[in-house]
């Protein structure tokens, strides 16, 4: 899953992970994340503009230029565009999308937010590059914020991701030493095309995670 993957996937309109609707585990708790959202690997999503239209700040980060564009197009925003160190930065009607590697991001980069928005990123990566995304994570962003993530929970032989399955004991094993982990919903949720791929049970599971103050 490097870098080259995902900007082919953009290129060959391979997106199956895109949302055309509002995830509806966002609208029920995005009360809870404050005035200023991060959303990493953010895509085209929607849900940033749903986000913005509470009042809601958001910067995104996303690898693909194609999706960024995208974005800003098919929601007939007008960015503006400059160099920002190693991004492009495109911002319109306060959302702000970094276009670049997310690890590449710095501490200052993160100044201000309060809460991150995880829907796609946690299960778009392999287990070793979930582990290195988690450190880089908590090293740039502030005390105390709020992490929403959202993952699947499948038999992982079952079918190549992405997306990956991400299990409750890994999403605690991962974070229990920087954050105080809730679970707020599961669901079951086997679709068709995932069926049809060999999976027999899918199951989603929404957390609430906050960084402690000492972390």
């Amino acid at each position: 899953m490097d870098r080259d993957f995902w900007l082919e996937r953009w290129e060959l309109d391979q997106t199956g992970f895109h949302q055309n609707e509002v995830n509806p585990y966002l609208m029920r708790h995005g009360h809870r994340l404050g005035s200023r959202v991060f959303v990493p690997l953010c895509g085209k999503s929607l849900d940033m503009s749903w986000l913005a239209r509470q009042g809601t700040k958001v910067l995104g980060v996303e690898l693909s230029p194609i999706a960024v564009r995208a974005y800003f197009e098919e929601t007939g925003l007008s960015a503006t565009c400059r160099s920002f160190g190693k991004f492009e930065s495109c911002e319109a009607q306060g959302i702000r999308i970094l276009c670049g590697d997310f690890f590449d991001l710095k501490r200052e980069d993160m100044e201000g937010v309060s809460a991150v928005y995880d829907r796609a990123s946690m299960v778009a990566l392999p287990p070793a590059m979930r582990e290195r995304y988690v450190r880089h994570l908590m090293s740039i962003l502030p005390r105390e914020t709020r992490i929403l993530l959202i993952t699947f929970d499948y038999p992982q032989d079952e079918m190549q991701g992405p997306p990956f399955a991400v299990s409750v004991d890994e999403v605690e094993r991962l974070y229990r030493d920087a954050a105080q982990i809730e679970l707020l919903d599961q669901a079951d949720v086997l679709e068709p095309r995932f069926a049809e791929r060999g999976v027999t049970r899918m199951q989603e599971n929404v957390f609430l995670l906050t960084r402690s103050a000492a972390s």
